[in-house]
């Protein structure tokens, strides 16, 4: 299918990607692992698994062994990190495929190491401590008889240590000062010990780039990779470029009279005679039920007027008189000298960019180019 028959699709430049891959390896001198959970942060994981290596990472870091089933499925063979929890079924593949998982308790770690034995073989791990996310993870005050304890289980190879920063993206809270602090005391444990592994990481996007003492072994970026700002106080430096635009096509172009109820629930009423047009894009794709909403058509802005429908939604032409039906609608990306973010999105919605981009489902059609 030529790009010209959709009415609703996402192009994704895979150069540019890759371009994000390298300015993010200059800035922190370090190995990256690249961050492609949740369908690639919405841009498509196998897409862009592929792409991340090709741009040189040294590791895809995923979600779920789901994901990871994905990538190998399609042939991807580059070192793999389940970041999340995982299942003892999924043994066999991870063992099979060489896939490394995350390990952040001793009950899994058990679970795992008796599945490994078993099989007579061995699976690859990084153990996770919790030095104030108080999400996944051992205390790291215990973690040093955690590491200990798994580097003596047979059938687990730790090859990796990590944590993780709650709130890196707010760069002037002092939090991740703190937690920084907790996760050095304890490497200076560690390393004292003799068990240190290759691999130890914290950094996501906003501490790789803004926190150089967290950089460690290898940095851990997603949203930045994807040319999208951490937060609205974590801005990316100069060289990253957005990689994704979200398009659809002016599907009708009518005058409706004034006075006339606009979409479900008559919410919107034109107060004179206004043009009034159908662009092809709904809730269903994501795009959201909130007032506000804008979008570009012809280099200039288009309010979007009552309520979004499943699969369309009514905007104002009345300051765009040369548009014309099939024209195309540019929702994320730029048109002319003018552009809507990811960020001026989330803004609108009362939302992060994460959600956004996460949040675009798979019937949207993701048109690759890699320049």
């Amino acid at each position: 299918m030529n790009i010209n028959d959709y009415t609703d699709w996402l192009e994704i430049d895979l150069g540019a990607f890759k371009n994000n891959i390298k300015r993010m390896k200059q800035i922190t001198g370090k190995p990256v692992m690249a961050v492609i959970k949740a369908n690639g942060y919405g841009h498509g994981l196998v897409e862009i698994a592929r792409a991340a290596l090709q741009g040189g990472v040294e590791v895809c870091g995923v979600a779920r062994v789901e994901e990871a089933f994905r990538i190998r499925r399609k042939g991807i063979y580059g070192k793999i990190l389940v970041l999340g929890g995982a299942m003892p079924d999924c043994v066999p593949f991870v063992m099979a495929e060489d896939v490394s998982l995350t390990i952040s308790d001793l009950q899994t770690a058990q679970t795992f190491s008796a599945e490994a034995v078993s099989r007579g073989g061995k699976i690859h791990v990084h153990a996770k401590v919790d030095s104030g996310m108080n999400r996944l993870g051992v205390p790291v005050e215990e973690g040093l008889d955690f590491l200990r304890r798994l580097n003596e289980m047979p059938g687990l190879e730790v090859d990796g240590l990590f944590t993780h920063f709650a709130r890196a993206d707010e760069i002037h809270a002092g939090t991740t000062e703190a937690q920084l602090e907790r996760f050095l005391k304890f490497l200076d444990d560690v390393e004292r010990a003799g068990l240190r592994p290759s691999l130890v990481h914290a950094s996501n996007s906003a501490a790789s780039l803004f926190f150089p003492d967290a950089r460690f072994d290898m940095v851990r970026p997603g949203i930045a990779l994807f040319g999208i700002n951490p937060a609205p106080d974590a801005v990316l430096p100069e060289g990253f470029t957005p990689i994704l635009q979200w398009k659809t096509r002016l599907i009708s172009v009518k005058d409706i009279p004034a006075g006339s109820g606009i979409s479900y629930g008559h919410k919107y009423f034109t107060r004179k005679t206004e043009r009034v047009g159908v662009i092809a894009v709904g809730y269903a794709d994501g795009f959201r039920r909130v007032e506000g909403n804008q979008v570009l058509i012809r280099g200039k802005y288009a309010p979007v007027i009552g309520s979004v429908c499943m699969d369309q939604c009514m905007v104002n032409l009345d300051e765009i008189p040369e548009a014309r039906l099939d024209d195309e609608v540019v929702l994320i990306g730029r048109q002319g000298d003018r552009q809507i973010s990811a960020e001026d999105i989330a803004n609108s919605w009362g939302t992060i960019a994460y959600e956004v981009i996460c949040g675009l489902p798979a019937r949207l059609p993701r048109i690759y180019r890699d320049a």
